[in-house]
């Protein structure tokens, strides 16, 4: 996870660090990922509100993408100052390998936790 002006990470990774200290949503943008398992298909995204776009995908009235694969648990976000960061950030992402997607996810949330109920 990277998360401006932190450095700081716990044997928990830095997606549940970010959301159980309940730190604020951020203005700028969020680059995140959707599965509907752990080591499933995978759809990375951004917004500028994480929680509402989230719970659309979670409705199934986000993405065609996740609506048709079932993709309802938010295991990975990225939290931006700049939307502009968030965007490049999803662009370079789509154009990882899938393990290294998976290693990721892995080392930011190992148990592949649902974070959507850690969002404010």
């Amino acid at each position: 996870m990277w998360v401006s002006g932190s450095s700081r990470r716990t044997s928990e990774g830095w997606c549940l660090f970010l959301f159980r200290r309940k730190v604020p949503l951020v203005k700028g943008g969020y680059v995140y990922i959707m599965t509907n398992q752990t080591q499933g298909t995978l759809y990375i995204g951004v917004t500028a509100n994480l929680a509402a776009r989230v719970h659309a995908h979670r409705t199934g009235t986000g993405s065609d993408f996740c609506r048709e694969h079932g993709l309802t648990r938010l295991v990975y976000a990225e939290p931006y100052d700049q939307i502009e960061e968030a965007i490049a950030r999803e662009k370079s992402l789509k154009a990882w390998k899938r393990s290294w997607k998976l290693n990721l996810i892995e080392k930011a949330n190992p148990g592949w936790t649902d974070l959507f109920d850690h969002i404010l």
